[in-house]
């Protein structure tokens, strides 16, 4: 039978907890096994109730409700998260904190160490568990200790010890020691965030301007962790209207440039857009979704940003939005987003959420070989001269040419301007110039990404998703085909431009169709019924800020009757 276990974390903020899980994770990966872990956390340093979920066996993309290792930190964790335990569940806590209870392990921890450390005995606990070799846990702890804390490398390696040497007397009976221990592949562990810095990097990024917003900051942070090796530069900007308008400085002068930024943020970011739009500067915008409205909840999930980055900015302008469903999407989609960003000579539009950009999961190291980084702008030689930088094209797309890199003059203006870029209030060449950008469109609806159809021909269920709702989705299709069911899945990560012809056949095949998407309103729903006339016989909607899972989506159906 093919191995499912779920782990969950908990405790405060500052006691350690994803530390454990972060250790354990690269432990697990880099021995070959496949993990998914996901985070969820109060926007509090310190405080608050916080758990780190890993799952490991095959291969998963989501999450599940159900625990079979609860590790609780504090007393809080087990109230909570009790009701969760399956049947052949273990919960390891501190002695004093242990309910009596079938799978319950006290831990003396203040017998093994000091209570700073008692995260790295309850790793090692786990490794026990799971039946991982020493010598990986070591190896992890000795990663993330030896060189900026190499003081700390021999307390913790001697209550690792300590807590081995405890379980090997006192761990009850179980079934979740890991099977065939696989060879070491190379496998990467990576998060949603850390895969679009490196998508960026990969694909010509030499500009980053932000300022810190939850869940965006992260992507940032990857790309300073790499930004000399790459000759990147990295800008924290007083506001966010400083940070898209640095980007397009930086664009505008040839550095491939991106904002990483959340929904608060972009939507002080907006005016750029349009700027972007009017001078055709190539942009690409991360935006990691949470709840609103306003500040909403930090540091939970939601899909609810769909409709802003679709309509932001004032006037009429093309645009593209990409949807990433799994981590590998994450890299490869930013990739294809830079770039066309630079060919459309448009803001490009890339959109996550708090679920995706924290959770991560072990991915094959991506080929390289097939990515040509962005070159900005156009051979000098080849433009028409004198040169006009708004030349009116067919397609909409005019010689983009670099300032002070020719004699040319490259004039650039945010005002309405003709084809030299020189302000212009003439009607005529007003509408010109906004069929011209209008024009774009083409470009985009051929770049376009097709939606994926997985699953049994004509299909009796088809599961409509996008974005970060890919995983789960894909996991409750499976569980409902188990039960003999007819189901496929059609996920979308790219919204906008909408091609009906690449999907409407697909919808209208099957016998019922169910939208799934992380807001209240059915906000890609809609948009579909809004391009294409088709409404969706159902929809299941999730917004108390938490992920969707595939039991979620199976009870969802349930209480439609659909399943």
């Amino acid at each position: 039978m093919p191995q499912d276990i779920q782990i969950l974390i908990g405790g405060e903020a500052g006691q350690g907890l994803v530390t454990i899980g972060q250790l354990l994770s690269r432990a697990l990966v880099r021995s070959g096994r496949e993990v998914f872990t996901s985070q969820s956390y109060h926007s509090r340093i310190r405080g608050g109730h916080n758990t780190f979920a890993l799952r490991v066996g095959d291969s998963f993309a989501a999450a599940r409700d159900s625990i079979d290792i609860l590790v609780a930190l504090n007393a809080e964790t087990v109230e909570l998260h009790r009701g969760q335990l399956t049947d052949r569940a273990l919960l390891i806590a501190d002695a004093t904190l242990t309910p009596e209870m079938p799978g319950a392990i006290p831990v003396p921890f203040a017998d093994l160490g000091p209570e700073k450390l008692w995260n790295t005995a309850a790793l090692a606990l786990l490794g026990r568990i799971l039946g991982m070799p020493e010598g990986s846990l070591h190896q992890a702890v000795e990663a993330l200790f030896g060189r900026k804390h190499p003081e700390s490398l021999e307390e913790n390696r001697a209550i690792m010890e300590k807590s081995r040497e405890w379980a090997k007397a006192h761990l009850p009976e179980h079934d979740f020691t890991l099977a065939d221990q696989p060879a070491a592949n190379g496998n990467l562990l990576l998060t949603g965030n850390e895969a679009i810095a490196l998508g960026a990097l990969a694909g010509g990024l030499k500009f980053c301007a932000f300022y810190p917003m939850t869940p965006a900051t992260s992507v940032v942070q990857e790309l300073i962790t790499h930004a000399d090796t790459m000759g990147c530069v990295i800008e924290q900007a007083e506001d966010e209207i400083a940070a898209i308008n640095m980007a397009l400085g930086a664009s505008f002068a040839g550095a491939p440039a991106m904002v990483a930024t959340s929904g608060g943020g972009f939507a002080l970011m907006v005016e750029g857009v349009s700027l972007a739009a009017m001078t055709e500067t190539p942009v690409l915008i991360v935006v990691g979704q949470r709840p609103g409205p306003a500040t909403g909840m930090p540091t939970r999930t939601e899909q609810a940003d769909l409709e802003l980055v679709l309509h932001a900015g004032h006037g009429e302008f093309s645009r593209a939005i990409f949807t990433p469903g799994s981590i590998e999407e994450c890299f490869e989609l930013t990739v294809r987003a830079l770039d066309l960003a630079e060919r459309s000579q448009s803001p490009v539009f890339l959109l996550t959420d708090q679920f995706l950009a924290d959770c991560s999961r072990a991915v094959a190291p991506f080929d390289l070989s097939t990515i040509t980084p962005v070159s900005p702008g156009a051979d000098t030689n080849s433009v028409d001269t004198p040169y006009r930088r708004y030349r009116l094209t067919a397609d909409g797309l005019s010689p983009r040419l670099l300032p002070g890199f020719s004699e040319h003059l490259v004039v650039a203006d945010s005002d309405e301007h003709d084809e030299e870029g020189h302000l212009s209030e003439d009607y005529d060449l007003r509408r010109a110039m906004v069929e011209k950008r209008l024009g774009k469109l083409e470009l985009l609806q051929q770049e376009a990404t097709a939606p994926t159809l997985e699953g049994d021909k004509e299909a009796e269920l088809l599961l409509v998703c996008w974005g970060s709702s890919l995983g789960p989705v894909q996991e409750a299709a499976a569980s409902l085909r188990d039960q003999g069911r007819r189901v496929a899945t059609l996920h979308f990560s790219q919204v906008w431009p909408l091609l009906p012809d690449q999907f409407m056949d697909i919808l209208q095949a099957a016998d019922e169709t169910v939208c799934i998407e992380g807001n209240a309103t059915g906000q890609f729903a809609r948009l579909i019924r809004r391009e294409t006339g088709f409404v969706a016989d159902h929809r299941i909607n999730r917004y108390d800020g938490l992920p969707f899972t595939a039991n979620y989506i199976l009870e969802q159906l349930k209480n439609q009757a659909v399943a």
